[in-house]
This record gives C-alpha cells, sequence and structure tokens, in this order.
C-alpha cells in the first residue's frame, strides 16, 4: 500500500529556503554578471533609442588604440548627441602594462568619472614610457609607481594616495578583469575594435570617423 505523506508548511518552506541557498551558492561560484554594465561612457553623453551607439575596445598602450582616437573624437564633436560612446578596455596580454593601465583607468573612474578620458588621453599621447622594451628591467612595483605618478599628474597631486589604495583594493582588480571577460565575450580579439549599435564593424580595427559616419549614416 502506497504510504502519502504530509509535509508541514514549516518544513516546505524550509525547503524552499535551502534551495534558495543553494541557488546563490552555486550562481556565485559560477561568476556573476558585474553589478553594472561594463565600460566608460564618454562625457557622460548617455543617448537614447535614437543615438548612434558606438562601442570602442582600447588597450592605454596600444599605439593603434591611440591612433584611432582623434578621428573618433573629431566625429562625436561633429554629431553632439546625435552620437554616443562607451569604451571598453581590452588589456592585450603581449603589452606587458596593459593590465595595470586598464587598471589605472578605472581606479580613475571610481575616485571621479570625469577623470577618466583625461587620464587615457594622458596614456595614448605618452604611452612609449609604457611600452614593454622601456620597462624590461623594472618590477611590477616600480611600475605601479610609476603609473600612480603619471595618472596625478593628469588628475591632480593630492590624489596620489587614493591612487595608491586604488592599487590595493581588490574590487579594482576585478573590475579591470570584468573589461577584460567582457571583451573576449563579444569575440573581441585585438585593439581598436568597434560596435555600432550593436554591430561588429566588418573591418572592425579601421578607425571609426567623420568620414565613416557621414557615409553610413
Amino acid at each position: 500500500m502506497h504510504r502519502q505523506h504530509r509535509f508541514t508548511l514549516t518544513q516546505v518552506l524550509s525547503f524552499i529556503l535551502f534551495v534558495v541557498n543553494l541557488s546563490i551558492l552555486t550562481a556565485q561560484a559560477q561568476n556573476l554578471p558585474p553589478a553594472r554594465y561594463d565600460g566608460f561612457v564618454y562625457e557622460n553623453r548617455q543617448g537614447d533609442l535614437d543615438s548612434i551607439l558606438i562601442e570602442a575596445f582600447f588597450d592605454p598602450v596600444c599605439p593603434d588604440s591611440r591612433d584611432s582616437w582623434p578621428p573618433l573624437k573629431e566625429a562625436l564633436k561633429h554629431y553632439g548627441s546625435r552620437v554616443w560612446l562607451v569604451v571598453h578596455l581590452l588589456p592585450l596580454p603581449y603589452h606587458d602594462n596593459a593590465y595595470v593601465s586598464s587598471r589605472a583607468l578605472h581606479i580613475a573612474n571610481t575616485l571621479n568619472s570625469s577623470f577618466t578620458f583625461p587620464l587615457l588621453e594622458q596614456f595614448f599621447k605618452h604611452q612609449e614610457k609604457f611600452y614593454n622594451a622601456k620597462t624590461i628591467n623594472l618590477s611590477k612595483t616600480s611600475i605601479v609607481k610609476e603609473i600612480v605618478k603619471f595618472a596625478t599628474v593628469a588628475v591632480g597631486n593630492s590624489y596620489s594616495s587614493a591612487f595608491e589604495s586604488g592599487f590595493n583594493d581588490r574590487k579594482t582588480d576585478l573590475k579591470t578583469r570584468v573589461s577584460f571577460k567582457y571583451s573576449t565575450s563579444r569575440g573581441v580579439f585585438g585593439t581598436p575594435f568597434f560596435f555600432v549599435n550593436g554591430f561588429v564593424l566588418p573591418d572592425a580595427g579601421s578607425p571609426v570617423g567623420l568620414p565613416w559616419l557621414e557615409r553610413h549614416y
């Protein structure tokens, strides 16, 4: 004879709570999506559904990323509110100082979002200081110190200790990792790389500038 089991409300609720907790623990072990969308919005100019969204993937010590920035900046100035830009960071593994440079940008953005693009432009302007050959005999600690000094020139000397603390904050490390993982999840394998309204450009490494936008939009 089949025995019928009866459960109390407390037992049912306890079982549901167990399942929920197990799900949370499992999700945490699998790297939950970040709390906010990756990337830096240029000039905090966030568009609407009728705007053209450009997503640029840069490495701050990549010469090609550097060279693609002026025409893109010119196009953004020309089109104003019709175009908005989100920059994602992809620190390329063969650029020895790409990761620490990208982390510096996340620290700057955490301190004040208005610091991010001036520091990015500073990296582009003086990136040869952090090329592989220039730092081959420096320790990682020495490079971090150099980048702290370099960054405070762009954002102000009063932020020197805040930048040093930022490099000891695990959150900035995780944000930099998220940027790398996000970029690779979109199929990005080099820099610069561009998406327009969610679609990868046919020649993604070519600069997006005023002539390109005028031809297509």
